[in-house]
């Protein structure tokens, strides 16, 4: 499933490099992540925990800055890793409690919505995301930043036809919830039962028709009407919230 486009500065997609604090604590501490070598300023270096295996470089904040994108906020430490071993969407299905909320992203492409995204699920105990493999972020630094962490903690199913992967999470017995701003009943109206599916599509054109038609309801958050739309991910955080409390 691995990209094959190369970044100068970001790694690769069979390597990439994380960055900043708590995405490279957060890999460091997650037992099926490998990390490969590390380059860190000699402060930053004392607050990892890094592994006597992993050869770290000690590297200025300029020499570091050169390592990721567009100097991106390495706060003094980054990290290259492989990518996590493959999450099978009926592994994560079958290991779903009684009660369990579960997001599926139709299209989002922006690692940083996608990272910010994980890391609401992490805080509101969604037991996983589900994207589709051709449309959506690598696993790489920008989203591990964004994600702060939660990269690490929250299951990433990717599957080919995410249609078809409604009908299988259907059958797990999830209620699947489309969100979208022109539906004609709100969310919490649709909420009750103990497993649900959340289904966002990509801001601007939505969930495509087809996932549309795969949802058992569509809804919207009740916004007013001083805003046309909310980003996706401040979307889902208000979603997932109200699935944990529902």
């Amino acid at each position: 499933m691995a990209r094959k486009n190369k970044s100068k500065t970001g790694g690769s997609p069979n390597r990439p490099r994380f960055w900043g604090k708590h995405a490279v604590a957060a890999a460091l501490d997650n037992p099926e992540r490998k990390v490969v070598r590390a380059w860190s300023t000699q402060d930053t270096a004392k607050l990892m925990n890094f592994p006597a295996d992993v050869p770290v470089t000690f590297a200025d904040v300029a020499d570091l800055g050169r390592l990721v994108p567009n100097d991106a906020p390495h706060q003094g430490v980054v990290i290259e890793v492989a990518p996590l071993e493959d999450m099978w969407l009926a592994d994560l299905l079958g290991d779903a409690p009684e009660k369990a909320v579960l997001l599926v992203l139709d299209q989002v492409t922006d690692p940083h919505n996608v990272g910010a995204i994980m890391r609401s699920a992490a805080a509101f105990g969604a037991i996983g995301i589900v994207t589709q493999d051709r449309h959506s972020p690598i696993e790489g630094g920008v989203l591990a930043k964004a994600a702060s962490g939660a990269l690490e903690r929250v299951p990433w199913a990717r599957v080919v036809n995410l249609a078809r992967a409604l009908e299988e999470i259907a059958e797990a017995g999830f209620w699947r919830i489309g969100l979208a701003g022109d539906a004609t009943s709100e969310l919490k109206d649709a909420l009750g039962p103990q497993r649900v599916a959340l289904v966002l599509g990509a801001e601007g054109p939505g969930m495509r028709q087809n996932v549309r038609d795969h949802c058992d309801t569509v809804t919207r958050l009740p916004i007013s009407d001083a805003v046309e739309s909310l980003n996706v991910s401040n979307a889902a955080a208000i979603a997932l919230y109200a699935a944990s409390v529902a």
